[in-house]
C-alpha cells in the first residue's frame, strides 16, 4: 500500500472539498482496519466498572468553588483560553466551567462533550496499559525492548527505562529531520522503529540508558508498539476495551488521520489554525482526545484501584531520577512534585500544536485539577497553584526551571 501523502492536508479545515476528498481516500485505506477494530472492541465481553459516588459537605464545596472561581476569573477567563476546567474533591466537582468556541468565528460552543487533544497527558494511558500488562503477567519492567523487536539493537533499553524517560534515546522529531524524512508522508510508529533499527549509525545523541532523565516522546511511541505486540490488537482497540468502554469514557478516543473531519482543531493564541503535519499520526506519546469529565473518571478509576493493583500504582508513583537535587521527578508515566514537607503532586501536562492540557492529582486529599484547551495559552499550566486550596502545597508561579522543563518536553515535536 502506498503511503498517504499530506499535500492539501494542511488546508483541510478551511477547504471543505479538500476534507471530503481526504476523508474519501482515507476511508478506502483504513476501512478494513477500522472494521477490524470495531469488531475487536465490540464482540468480546467487556466488564463495566462502577465508580462509587462520594460526597463532601455543602460548606466545603461552596468554599472551594468560590475560591476556584476567583482564580479562574483572575488567571484564565481573560486569556485566549478556549476549553474546559474541572476541579473536584473525592470525585465531586466543586468548580466546572467552559469557555469559547470549538473554533474561532464559529457558533459551536465548547461544552462538557467537546473532546480536545490532551497531548502528553496521553502518556498516562500508555503507561497504564503497559502496567496492566504487567499485572496480567504478560511482561516485566526489566524486559529489554529487543525481546519484542529482536532487530532493535539498543542494549539497556528496557520497558522501565522507556516509562521513566531514562532510555537515552533521541527524539523522533529530531532524527527523522536528520534522516531527511519526506514530510508529505505521515510518519507512523512503525516507521520510527524501522528507522531506529536500520539507521542506528546515522542517529545522533544516543545516550547510555538509565544514567539520567531525558524527557523523550520516542519512548512512549515505542511503548505503544509493545502494547500492540503483546496484546495482538491495535493500540486504540486495547485502550477502548480496557479503559474507555469499561469506564464509559464516551468522549475519549485515539486520534487517527481518518478522524480529521470530526476532531476539534488547535489554534494559536491569536486564533489562527495550526494545521496538522507529518507527526500527527504518532500515538502513545500523544493523540488522545478527551474531556475534563472523562479525565475525572480516569482519575477516580486509578485512585480507587479499578485499573491497576495497589503495588503497581506504587511503582508508577515512585521517583526514578534522583541524580540531581530538587523537588521535580518522574515515575512511570507520571510527573511528580515532591516537596520537603512530604506533600506530593502527581500530574502530567501536555502541549501539542495549540492544545494545552494539565491533569493534576493530589492523592492525599483525593483532589483533581483538570484543564484542557485548544487555543494556546501557558496560563493553563498555572492551574497547579490551585493545589494550595486543598493542602500545604508550596506552589508558586511559573519559574525559569518550569519554563525550561516545558520547552524540553515539547521541543521539536511539532509544537508551536
Amino acid at each position: 500500500m502506498q503511503p498517504v501523502r499530506l499535500f492539501n492536508f494542511l488546508q483541510l479545515r478551511s477547504n471543505i472539498p479538500a476534507i471530503l476528498l481526504l476523508v474519501t481516500s482515507l476511508i478506502g485505506i483504513y476501512s478494513c482496519q477500522s472494521n477490524n477494530k470495531a469488531a475487536a472492541a465490540s464482540t468480546d465481553n467487556i466488564h463495566y466498572f462502577q465508580i462509587p459516588s462520594d460526597s463532601i459537605s455543602y460548606a466545603e464545596k461552596s468554599m472551594l468553588g468560590a475560591k476556584c472561581e476567583q482564580w479562574y476569573n483572575h488567571t484564565l477567563k481573560k486569556t485566549p483560553f478556549h476549553g474546559g476546567i474541572l476541579i473536584a474533591k473525592k470525585g465531586v466537582p466543586v468548580f466546572e466551567q467552559y469557555q469559547g468556541n470549538e473554533a474561532p468565528k464559529t457558533s459551536n460552543k465548547v461544552d462538557e462533550n467537546t473532546s480536545m487533544h490532551i497531548a502528553s497527558v496521553s502518556k498516562t494511558f500508555t503507561a497504564a496499559a503497559i502496567l496492566k500488562l504487567l499485572d496480567d503477567g504478560k511482561l516485566s519492567l526489566s524486559d529489554p525492548l529487543s525481546k519484542y523487536f529482536p532487530n532493535f539493537d539498543y542494549p539497556g533499553v528496557t520497558i522501565q527505562t522507556l516509562l521513566s524517560h531514562r532510555s537515552g534515546l533521541p527524539n523522533y522529531a529530531y532524527f527523522t529531520e536528520d534522516l531527511k524524512w519526506d514530510k508529505t508522508i505521515p510518519l507512523t510508529n512503525r516507521d520510527i522503529l524501522r528507522l531506529m533499527t536500520e539507521h542506528k549509525n546515522e542517529i545522533k545523541d544516543i545516550s547510555t540508558p538509565n544514567t539520567h532523565f531525558s524527557y523523550c516522546n520516542t519512548n512512549f511511541a515505542l511503548l505503544a508498539l509493545v502494547i500492540e505486540e503483546i496484546s495482538k490488537v491495535p493500540y486504540d482497540v486495547y485502550l477502548q476495551k480496557n479503559f474507555f468502554i469499561p469506564l464509559q469514557m464516551n468522549h475519549t478516543y485515539v486520534f487517527h488521520l481518518s478522524d480529521t473531519s470530526k476532531s476539534t482543531g488547535s489554534y494559536k493564541s491569536d486564533g489562527v489554525l495550526i494545521p496538522f503535519d507529518y507527526l500527527d499520526n504518532i500515538y502513545g506519546d500523544k493523540n488522545i482526545y478527551s474531556t475534563v469529565r472523562d479525565l475525572l473518571i480516569w482519575d477516580r478509576a486509578l485512585s480507587l484501584g479499578l485499573i491497576l493493583k495497589p503495588e503497581t500504582l506504587k511503582l508508577a508513583y515512585t521517583p526514578y531520577s534522583n541524580e540531581k537535587p530538587g523537588f521535580r521527578n518522574y515515575g512511570l508515566g507520571w510527573r511528580m512534585n515532591l516537596y520537603p514537607n512530604g506533600k506530593r503532586i502527581v500530574y502530567h501536562n501536555g502541549w501539542w500544536h495549540g492544545s494545552n492540557a494539565s491533569f493534576i492529582r493530589l492523592l492525599d486529599e483525593q483532589a483533581t485539577i483538570i484543564v484542557i484547551g485548544n487555543r494556546f495559552t501557558r496560563q493553563v499550566y498555572k492551574a497547579v497553584k490551585l493545589a494550595s486550596l486543598f493542602g500545604a502545597y508550596p506552589v508558586g508561579g511559573e519559574t525559569p526551571e518550569d519554563t525550561a522543563n516545558f520547552n524540553m518536553e515539547n521541543a521539536g515535536a511539532g509544537s508551536k
